[in-house]
């Protein structure tokens, strides 16, 4: 061991202080001894030591003091008792904040009132020394009766060892707590299993989480030893390595195994010095901080913590996949041992084994080297097949290498590889399987390059490869009957696709050039374009496909951020598309793309906007791209439809225009005809002087599905934007859109919709009238402007600096000034940007509402009081500098 770790616990110094302090517990000096040895330990980690060693060091350290504690209360003189170290501790490991296991063990049935005493000491001295001790008191039979009910406890005995007292007893427990007495083999392994495919479904059965466990999700310290707990009760392998032996590894996969241990050891150390305590979790709290500290710098293309999670999710694969491949190389050992194999064949290379599909020999793939991509496409057409055997797993790993230049311009890889694509069944599996198999990186070295990219926010809760896999994944599942439901018109769409391939390789093509530097939809169009022509596509698909990689986000971007009840909106998103074949395939496209990016993004909102530009869209590519929408014909259009609906609920149409006489083209517009006639209505039926009139319902319309609508009717006022959306603030409400409407009257019509904090609709009626009633209150006296929300934000808001940005252009069509604020996302963020808007005397006339994880982007259409745009560049920029310095300041 380290000498300096040596001087840390000089035996002889703790005794000769121990008689200096006239006690047999040298306390200050055991105190000062572990503060000593952890700064030799951070010291070693920090200069690059082999982490294996310093996990053993520090296992050793607690090893000389609980020693030392043990004779020191006078414990060490008795035969029939003996400390031991267990769990993680007893195999020698241990990370600076980890719990110190130990069970003290004795062949007594009952522990006399001196040695209880003494044991009871002993623990509260390590409680008082600050070391996290998990400590139990059993006899022998008491394990036997404990490793019984928890298999928990039976594998923490199993890897039991002495650090002082009586070995024998230790022998003797793990004799008759072994797999020939209790959890044999079979037992052992499956329940083993079992917690395994339980604690992965708690981390969404995924390698990819943006904050992993790094010692319970998937491809996490968990799964190596499982691994190696089962390697130790059935076969009796002391470590990983002995499997090598026992034939179940390589020595290749077990060089991979250990470098992947040893990563994430030595994350779990750095974030263990950092928290300063055990911390299992790489949170963006860490992420940064351990970036730094294994010596990453950001660069053009990618930051540094970026750089980190995608060593750690490489590794976390690798760690998963031998994993998948060593429990099913012991399902057949152990569980399918004596049974009789079902052989079926398929063809000269491949049959099924089990259901499971495999080579037939050794020397399938470097024979016929295509055989790597059609093991792949039978995968695809055989909906019976359960999976690949795990022999074959190892060649295919092990024959990836084949696929080289030559490889990938071979007709028949090509051919079998858009095979792949028009199969029938599981082509997110076969993708899967191919991906963590080695062999789709190789064959599309582009995508080789983004396994494991992440993106450090919290939009992309993914990292590249598997949000482009899921895409494809949603793509696919737009065909089943059973998702009809929930995407009712975008599964329509996929269905009457000429090519369904076109847009499958348009998702795997839209992101691939992420982390390249440069805009990644332009260098994903090139390759997505070459990648099509190469695989013998006709031009024209190359085309599409290469359209779609670089205008992939387009569609989404102009539902969130503009105002798709516009006309012009329409026209020009109609000009980009080009025709409905283009549109279609854009909007499937979209939708799986915003699924699959993050799972909180898909809502009925959300789905309204795209669904009502999608059906807009289309409409103006049905009349002629030559023949735009016309807005005066719009405006009557809507104008007579919400005639028709007042005057069969007897309104009379000379109330009805005298209202409407009042407000300018914007107002029919942007609403519907159901929502002007919900409108005029009811302030018709409001007293001129009772105060303003708020109406709050679940919407009913097209446009605004799946949100609530709240209509003000009022005097208009400077305050009253941000006065509304104070109080909506408030009330935990998230406002997406917002439609200002100044009558000749001086009087506001306001709408907004809004979401309540779990994305959705407010379903219950009490809630609603509360929301109608602190508005009522509110507005009644908007000079009382209500207090911004001062709600703590979010831990991991915390750790994202974006900057505000903030753009400003005209919109000399509509006569109106459009800001685009781009900032960190914080409660009371709207309420503020509306006090702003206030002081610089603007008008607001619209709002677009869209928060990407840590970001909001939210876009604002403004006049000055006169209703014209603000077109002076020194009043602009005046506006610009404030909204930043207020907003950074405040974030």
């Amino acid at each position: 061991m380290n000498a300096a770790l040596d001087l840390a616990f000089d035996t002889e110094l703790f005794d000769a202080k121990a008689l200096e302090n006239g006690d047999k517990l040298p306390r200050a000096a055991y105190r000062e001894a572990l503060k000593k040895a952890r700064e030799v330990l951070f010291e070693r980690f920090q200069a690059g030591e082999d982490i294996r060693k310093l996990v053993c060091a520090r296992a050793w350290v607690c090893d000389q003091l609980l020693a030392h504690a043990w004779h020191g209360l006078g414990l060490g003189g008795l035969n029939d008792v003996a400390l031991l170290a267990v769990g993680g501790y007893g195999r020698g490991e241990l990370h600076p904040g980890s719990d110190i296991d130990v069970m003290i063990l004795h062949s007594q049935e009952q522990l006399g009132d001196a040695e209880s005493t003494a044991i009871s000491d002993f623990i509260t001295l390590l409680w008082d020394l600050g070391l996290e001790i998990g400590a139990s008191v059993r006899s022998l039979s008491e394990c036997v009766d404990a490793a019984r009910e928890d298999i928990t406890i039976a594998t923490n005995l199993m890897e039991s060892r002495t650090i002082t007292g009586n070995e024998q007893l230790r022998i003797e427990m793990q004799a008759i707590t072994g797999a020939e007495h209790l959890w044999p083999g079979k037992e052992f392994f499956k329940a083993k299993w079992d917690e395994q495919i339980e604690r992965h479904a708690k981390h969404n059965n995924t390698e990819y989480n943006l904050e992993p466990d790094i010692k319970n999700a998937p491809g996490g310290l968990r799964d190596i030893q499982t691994i190696a707990w089962v390697a130790k009760r059935h076969f009796g392998a002391a470590t990983l390595e002995d499997l090598v032996g026992h034939g179940f590894l390589t020595e290749a996969e077990y060089r991979q195994l250990s470098e992947g241990l040893a990563l994430l050891w030595r994350i779990r150390f750095a974030l263990h010095m950092i928290a300063g305590r055990s911390e299992n979790r790489l949170l963006f709290d860490f992420q940064r901080q351990v970036a730094l500290m294994f010596g990453y710098t950001d660069s053009n293309a990618n930051r540094a913590v970026e750089q980190l999670m995608k060593a750690y999710y490489r590794a976390a694969m690798n760690i998963s996949m031998l994993n998948e491949m060593l429990l099913q190389y012991f399902d057949e050992a152990i569980l399918r041992a004596h049974e009789s194999a079902v052989i079926k064949p398929i063809n000269s290379r491949f049959q099924l084994r089990d259901g499971y599909i495999e080579a037939t020999h050794n020397e399938v793939f470097k024979r016929t080297p295509s055989a790597l991509m059609e093991v792949f496409v039978l995968l695809g057409n055989d909906a019976d097949i359960i999976g690949v055997r795990a022999s074959t797993i190892r060649l295919i790993m092990e024959s990836a290498e084949l696929i080289d230049e030559k490889f990938r311009n071979d007709i028949r890889n090509t051919s079998l590889f858009m095979e792949l694509l028009r199969c029938q069944h599981a082509l997110f599996s076969s993708l899967r399987k191919m991906k963590r198999y080695g062999v789709l990186g190789r064959y599309i070295p582009a995508f080789g390059a983004i396994i494991g990219q992440m993106q450090y926010d919290l939009f992309h809760i993914y990292t590249v490869d598997a949000h482009t896999l899921l895409v494809l994944k949603n793509m696919r599942r737009f065909r089943y009957p059973e998702v009809e439901e929930k995407f009712p018109v975008v599964a329509k769409v996929a269905q009457r696709l000429p090519k369904i391939e076109l847009l499958y390789l348009a998702g795997l093509f839209h992101d691939i050039a992420k982390g390249r530097g440069g805009d990644h939809s332009e260098l994903g169009a090139v390759d997505a374009h070459d990648f099509c022509l190469h695989h013998g596509l006709g031009k024209w698909d190359a085309n599409l496909v290469a359209w779609l990689a670089q205008s992939h986000l387009i569609m989404s971007m102009t539902a969130q951020k503009k105002d798709v009840s516009d006309p012009d909106v329409i026209n020009e998103f109609a000009q980009k598309v080009g025709d409905i074949v283009h549109l279609d395939y854009l909007y499937a496209l979209t939708v799986a793309d915003i699924c699959a990016t993050n799972p909180t993004l898909w809502n009925s909102w959300r789905a309204s906007l795209l669904r009502q530009l999608y059906t807009q869209t289309k409409r103006a590519i049905r009349r002629g791209l030559g023949n735009p929408i016309d807005k005066q014909e719009w405006i009557a259009e809507t104008r007579n439809a919400a005639m028709e609906i007042l005057e069969n609920e007897n309104v009379v149409e000379a109330d009805a225009n005298r209202i409407w006489d009042q407000l300018g083209d914007d107002y029919f517009l942007r609403e519907s005809a159901e929502d002007i006639a919900w409108h005029t209505k009811a302030i018709l039926q409001h007293p001129q002087n009772d105060g303003p009139l708020v109406l709050v319902r679940q919407s009913h319309s097209e446009q605004f599905e799946g949100a609530t609508q709240i209509f003000v009717y009022t005097q208009d006022m400077p305050n009253l934007f941000a006065a509304s959306v104070a109080a909506l603030d408030q009330l935990h409400l998230t406002v997406m859109d917002a439609r200002i409407i100044t009558a000749q009257s001086r009087f506001s019509l306001d709408s907004y919709i809004v979401l309540d904090e779990n994305g959705e609709s407010i379903q219950d009626p009490s809630r609603l009238e509360h929301i109608r009633e602190n508005l009522v209150r509110t507005l009644s006296h908007p000079d009382r402007f209500p207090e911004i929300v001062q709600r703590r934000m979010p831990r991991q808001l915390k750790h994202f600096d974006v900057k505000t940005q903030i753009n400003i252009s005209q919109d000399m069509a509509n006569g109106r000034t459009i800001v685009e604020v781009i900032t960190l996302d914080r409660p009371g963020l709207l309420a503020r940007i509306g006090r702003l808007f206030m002081e610089c005397d603007v008008v607001l006339q619209n709002a677009r509402i869209a928060t990407l994880g840590e970001r909001a982007e939210d876009v604002f259409f403004i006049t000055d009081k006169q209703q014209q745009p603000i077109t002076d560049p020194e009043r602009c920029e005046k506006m610009a500098l404030l909204l930043r310095d207020q907003l950074d300041q405040a974030a």
